[in-house]
């Protein structure tokens, strides 16, 4: 792979401070690309809009959404939990499209990336809230994928669990024996992928050479949703 697959391309990356967002930085910059960081929280209406308006030109959109994931079991899972889930993992979704697809639709030219959860593939317990809003993530990148693929716009997303980032994997649970138990178990890899790896595709997927990818979701994640 080119290390210049990105070069003269102004990407946004949001949540830069978590997820994947410190690593897709490091290798978007390494491959060429003028990488706008921005770490909102996103949960204002009026924030989407800002940012994009505030980043100039963005010819690639990375859609970086995390928080910690509720554990709480279906029964017990109240309104507020469900309610401020949405508010940072899917209402940002919308908003942030519709500030930056109208000019990328103009030019004729741009991707959006969503950096999205195989949770959203397979069931997990005590993740029904969590999986909702990836699901509703991924189900918003097919729809919008496919209805702006005629104007040389790609919106993907990637699918990723056992990936290794700071939010849903950091050191004192890697470095637990249960974890490594769970990995050999449960995920075909063996390990954890690697940050790098991942955000090595993410580059691959916004760069020109995967134009031909529209609306797909791209499970990222050891084989887990496969076995």
């Amino acid at each position: 792979m080119s290390n210049q697959i990105l070069s003269g391309k102004r990407v946004l990356i949001t949540h830069a401070d978590a997820f994947m967002g410190p690593v897709l930085c490091e290798v978007f910059t390494n491959h060429g690309a003028t990488v706008i960081s921005s770490t909102d929280p996103l949960i204002a209406a009026d924030a989407p809009a800002s940012i994009i308006a505030d980043a100039g030109q963005v010819d690639v959109l990375v859609a970086n959404l995390a928080i910690p994931a509720p554990s709480t079991s279906a029964t017990e899972a109240s309104d507020e939990e469900w309610d401020d889930t949405f508010a940072a993992l899917v209402n940002p979704l919308p908003r942030l499209f519709r500030a930056v697809l109208p000019a990328m639709i103009a030019r004729r030219a741009g991707k959006i990336l969503v950096m999205g959860s195989a949770s959203a593939l397979r069931g997990m317990k005590r993740a029904s809230t969590y999986s909702a809003a990836r699901g509703a993530q991924l189900a918003y990148v097919q729809a919008v994928g496919v209805e702006v693929a005629a104007h040389n716009v790609q919106v993907n997303a990637i699918a990723q669990n056992f990936v290794d980032n700071p939010t849903y994997f950091p050191p004192e649970v890697q470095s637990n024996p249960k974890f490594q138990e769970r990995l050999k178990r449960e995920v075909p890899l063996g390990r954890l992928v690697g940050a790098k790896e991942d955000a090595e595709f993410a580059a691959y997927l916004c760069s020109e050479a995967a134009n031909c990818f529209v609306g797909q979701v791209f499970p990222v994640c050891g084989g887990w949703v496969v076995r």
